[in-house]
């Protein structure tokens, strides 16, 4: 038994194992040339285009490194992926075992009955702790972990493991050998730009590399050689144990592309490094090959928006853009000028005739490379809040439809492929309710994200899955069909009009009546208290008095001029962006705590440095995110818009606003945003109640009376049902045909 054991450790834990077959020949099924990657089939190389899908691990109250998905779960997500068209999914790091096992079987049985496999991109992830820290890519949590790490993931794919649980890793006992699916590795993660940087300066000797299946040119950086001796070392390790090769990348994006810009534009978005594959060469032993992977977005950072060089193209931004012809490029190392569709005569234009930055991006990524190119992440979310604007295509990140969704996913698939891409991966299959966003993250509660839906942050809404609360139905559908609203729900009734609440993980929802209603003579006021610490009793935007001095007011002014308004003293976005919006000090000069002034909710889209070129400038940024949508936001009906938050049907309105937009940083514990200037930013203050009232335009003169409604949180035990989103159908649709 100690023998058993000992063996069983140092051959499935620690990986040591003795060659047996020293001389036996390595082989490998996938191969690629300077812009194709091919599969053998029947003893022949076929072209392969990757048509994938990102899966993540999240689930709606647990965390990624939880790995709550179960083997059941896989199973049935593996076959709507492939029922979607994808070919391969892509996986970023080690998962439990209970995902290799139901790869394994999903795919067995498929061969079995002589069906199509789904392929399988492993990632090798890079800590983002370790990345955001004091440590370069040499110190030995960064580069020897990363090479530990990938041999663990060779020895897993061919189920030869044991793992536990730890340092953000799955675990378990891997012993099915899903290798056959495995056309290859991406190493890494989204450089951190700022590592890049700090490695090549503090070693500027240290930039080459020459192993046995790849090497470094001379130009290489020593992070470039760095990730060369990682990639070698995985090709060695499995190409020695299980005698096998396949395919190699390292991850990348905009943010450390090879391509320099001219100095403000790259001062500007603050580039200041580069990783660039093709300063990795491989030699004739490594039989399988190497592709470019890019993580390539349309709205993010979108640098040739502000890098136009003809004059006659309908400029999105400015008709008075002025040429960059005027830098000396010449002194550039690597200007993306040259690899541009047209050279000097750069053409913005895509297959249809518009102008389209993205495509013209990716067909300068194409043009230099010469190994095939990968999109290994490309998508849109859906999202209520937005983080970034598409200028060309309005593919923006966030505030986008699951129509919109669905059809932007196809324009931009068809972007991918006309600039001659080898491949793609959409990302992402589910949404993950964990996610955080960089223009909301300081208004959440970052250590209970996975306890609700934040709807107004957009990362958690990238997937083709939706998570929707409630166990089977959402407890509220905004679609002018009240038969679910009870006279329990009631919380104010007076002059003819009431106002009934509920709210579930993602939404508080109101439903609004009022006898005789015309949305085009009436306007409807709905007060909002939240807050004991701020507040007013008087709006002068409207000339409305309340009874409680209110945080919020709701205005419902017809289908498109109706919007949330929140009180001076109670904007987020003064409290944490003033610097960036006026050049001012939040924290010099306080509105009162009462002050009367009510403001449209904004939120940040860009926060750059303010860029002055020729006649046109770029700055902060933002949107109104408290104006509302109206239309009808049941997923079953014909007229279904994901990103409806109101409806008007006879005398009743129905409504449904995201916890955020009205300040609560965890609705699962109910805590709200604390007063701003006492804190000096966000902290979180308890509640047990809200109130609010209703009245209209005709009744001006008297004080509006606010009721409470009772708040209970859910604690970190959520409800939650699975739909296929609309874009999902409208991707199915459109590949099927391709």
């Amino acid at each position: 038994m100690v023998l058993f054991f000992a063996w069983n450790e140092a051959y499935y834990r620690f990986g040591i194992y003795v060659d047996l077959h020293p001389d036996q020949p390595v082989t490998t099924f996938m191969t690629t040339d300077s812009h194709t990657i091919y599969m053998e089939r029947d003893g022949s190389a076929v072209p392969f285009e990757i048509r994938g899908v990102n899966l993540g691990v999240g689930l709606p109250g647990e965390w990624a490194t939880d790995y709550a998905i179960d083997y059941d779960t896989y199973l049935r997500w593996f076959a709507m992926i492939q029922e979607l068209g994808a070919n391969t999914i892509r996986v970023y790091t080690i998962l439990h075992d209970d995902f290799y096992n139901a790869f394994y079987d999903y795919n067995t049985q498929l061969e079995e009955s002589g069906q199509e496999p789904l392929w399988l991109i492993h990632g090798v992830w890079v800590n983002d702790y370790v990345q955001n820290s004091h440590r370069d890519a040499y110190d030995d949590d960064f580069r020897q972990t990363l090479i530990d790490d990938c041999r663990t993931v060779v020895d897993i794919l061919h189920g030869k493991k044991n793992l536990s649980l730890g340092k953000g890793l799955g675990s378990g006992s891997y012993r099915k050998d899903v290798s056959p699916w495995v056309i290859g590795y991406i190493l890494g993660v989204e450089w951190e730009d700022v590592t890049v940087a700090y490695t090549d300066h503090k070693y500027p000797d240290r930039n080459q590399y020459q192993g046995t299946y790849l090497y470094t040119t001379a130009d290489a950086s020593p992070f470039e050689a760095m990730l060369c001796e990682v990639g070698d070392q995985i090709i060695a390790y499995e190409g020695e144990r299980y005698k096998q090769q396949r395919l190699v990348a390292f991850s990348n994006w905009p943010t450390t592309d090879p391509f320099d810009y001219p100095e403000d534009i790259a001062r500007f978005f603050m580039k200041c490094a580069k990783v660039d594959v093709e300063h990795i060469k491989a030699t004739p032993a490594f039989q399988s090959g190497h592709f470019a992977s890019y993580h390539v977005y349309p709205y993010y950072p979108d640098y040739l928006n502000y890098t136009y060089l003809a004059t006659d193209i309908n400029d999105p931004l400015s008709q008075d853009r002025n040429s960059y012809s005027v830098y000396d490029l010449t002194e550039m190392e690597n200007p993306i000028l040259d690899y541009l569709p047209g050279g000097e005569a750069a053409d913005y234009l895509d297959s249809t005739g518009q102008v389209n930055t993205y495509y013209t991006y990716l067909k300068a990524l194409t043009n230099y490379h010469t190994i095939p190119v990968v999109i290994s992440e490309y998508g849109v979310s859906t999202g209520r809040g937005m983080a970034q604007r598409d200028f060309n295509t309005n593919r923006n990140q966030g505030h986008m439809s699951e129509r919109e969704q669905g059809q932007a996913l196809i324009r931009t698939y068809q972007d991918i492929m006309d600039a001659g891409c080898a491949g793609s991966c959409v990302f992402t299959w589910q949404d993950e309710w964990f996610k955080r966003t960089w223009n909301t993250m300081h208004a959440v509660d970052l250590l209970n994200t996975p306890y609700w839906s934040d709807y107004q942050t957009n990362e958690q809404y990238f997937g083709l899955l939706a998570f929707d609360p409630g166990e089977e139905e959402s407890v509220c559908y905004v679609d002018g069909d009240i038969s679910e609203w009870e006279e329990a729900d009631l919380v104010s009734e007076h002059d003819g009009m009431s106002i009934s609440m509920k709210y579930d993980e993602k939404f508080l929802y109101f439903l609004i009546e009022k006898e005789g209603y015309s949305p085009q003579e009436d306007v409807l006021y709905i007060p909002v208290d939240t807050t004991p610490k701020t507040g007013s009793t008087y709006c002068q935007n409207h000339n409305l008095s309340f009874q409680r001095a209110s945080d919020f007011l709701i205005v419902i002014n017809g289908a498109d001029n109706s919007r949330v308004l929140v009180q001076e003293r109670y904007e987020v976005l003064r409290a944490m962006f003033l610097h960036e919006t006026e050049d001012r000090d939040a924290f010099l000069d306080v509105p009162d705590r009462d002050t009367p002034v009510f403001k449209p909710i904004e939120l940040m889209l860009q926060t750059a440095t303010p860029l002055l070129t020729g006649d046109w400038q770029a700055s902060a940024e933002t949107y109104e995110t408290g104006r509302l949508t109206y239309g009808n936001a049941n997923p079953d009906s014909p007229a279904f818009n994901s990103l409806a938050d109101f409806i008007i049907s006879g005398d009743y309105v129905e409504l449904r606003l995201p916890w955020q937009l009205l300040n609560f940083a965890n609705p699962s514990e109910m805590m709200i945003h604390d007063d701003y200037y006492e804190h000096y930013g966000v902290e979180y203050i308890s509640i047990d109640q809200m109130y609010v009232g209703i009245t209209d335009s005709r009744h001006r003169d008297f004080r509006v009376p606010m009721e409470p409604f009772g708040l209970e949180g859910w604690g970190k035990k959520v409800a939650y049902h699975e739909r296929l989103k609309e874009s999902y159908y409208i991707l199915q649709a459109y590949w099927a045909g391709v």
